[in-house]
């Protein structure tokens, strides 16, 4: 299938709600720019209430801002109803009809754009393969699992050739190991099908695992937009460490600054980090240390004392505190290292290039 990619743009939207209990008006999103580079995927994601899906539908044209303009493929689209787009929505409840076969289920949107017989047929049957449905065509939606009632809804919105598909918590409904699988179906096809996807979801895991770019949001507001791997590596506050991964924030004095470097005291001790924030000689600072960034030794960095050791089969976690601080260790593949047990002394140790002011 050929498809058209195309971006999305959105220029200042706002959207504003009231509040039943208060009367009083909040913004659910608040003054967002976002440029969707056309074929990519990008992910939504954050807390409940963050602003992720209003955003999202917004896009799809079921909610309208009260500011600003949203872009389709360099089009305004805030006038158009929602079939008067080019996008489709997977929704978190598949939406299928019910009193409809898995043909029909396809081939419904299709059909309200009077698509000639012959057609629909191809086009079904292509989407239904893509998607690992074939021969499946004449049951019903009540006979099939979570799993294949998600590659239908997935199906049907592809058979359109929308030039951006919306996924809003397409997954939710399934068991953990099944949302593994169907996560890496839906990536696997979107980069088969080349289109442009907008995905929302509160699971990082998920959202780690998909996406290009991810736009974390919190309290109506674009956090941080990046790769994964710059969302994890180089956290833009406290609120994206803390919501990606696991972390540990460690209070440091800057002692000296230098480029992207600082020298830093923690606990006593001095050493130097990556200094991306910009923090000033003096200041008081978050230095940011991910669990698996750092080990247990006889010798270290900093000293400190063992307050929990558990053995979880491919790792040994270990919370250890340094001074008042409590610190999480996650030492992977512990095999032939030495355990440290509950009070016993232990020196942390890292490689501070691979830790950073926030």
């Amino acid at each position: 299938m050929e498809k058209q990619k195309k971006g999305v743009r959105l220029e200042r939207i706002s959207k504003i709600y009231m509040d039943p209990k208060t009367g009083k008006e909040f913004y659910a999103v608040k003054d967002t720019t976002l440029d969707i580079e056309p074929g990519t995927f990008v992910t939504l994601l954050g807390p409940s209430g963050c602003g992720k899906t209003t955003t999202l539908r917004m896009i799809a044209g079921f909610e309208s801002p009260d500011e600003g303009e949203i872009y389709l493929g360099g089009e305004a689209i805030n006038h158009l109803t929602p079939n008067k787009r080019d996008t489709a929505m997977v929704f978190q409840s598949y939406a299928l009809l019910p009193h409809y076969n898995v043909f029909d289920n396809v081939a419904y949107g299709l059909k309200i754009r009077k698509v000639p017989k012959d057609e629909i047929r191809e086009r079904v049957m292509n989407i239904l393969k893509l998607v690992e449905m074939e021969g499946m065509e004449t049951r019903m939606t009540n006979q099939l699992s979570g799993g294949q009632q998600q590659r239908v809804a997935l199906a049907r919105a592809l058979v359109i050739e929308p030039g951006v598909l919306l996924f809003d918590e397409p997954l939710s409904n399934l068991d953990a190991k099944l949302r593994v699988t169907m996560r890496t179906e839906i990536r696997k096809i979107q980069q088969k099908v080349g289109i442009t996807a907008i995905y929302v979801t509160h699971d990082q895991s998920e959202a780690m695992s998909i996406s290009d770019k991810i736009i974390i949001m919190s309290k109506g507001k674009v956090e941080q937009i990046g790769s994964p791997r710059e969302i994890y590596y180089h956290p833009a506050s406290k609120f994206v460490a803390d919501f990606i991964g696991e972390a540990n924030f460690l209070k440091a004095k800057v002692l000296s600054e230098e480029g992207e470097k600082a020298m830093i005291s923690v606990a006593g001790k001095e050493f130097q980090v990556n200094n991306f924030a910009g923090a000033h000689t003096g200041e008081e600072a978050t230095l940011v240390i991910r669990p698996e960034g750092a080990i247990l030794a006889e010798q270290g960095i900093l000293e400190g004392l063992v307050t929990l050791s558990t053995f979880m089969g491919s790792y040994q976690y270990y919370q250890i505190m340094v001074g008042d601080m409590e610190i999480q260790i996650t030492d992977y593949n512990p095999v032939n290292r030495r355990i440290y047990e509950v009070g016993e002394k232990a020196y942390l140790d890292f490689d501070p290039k691979g830790v950073y002011i926030l």
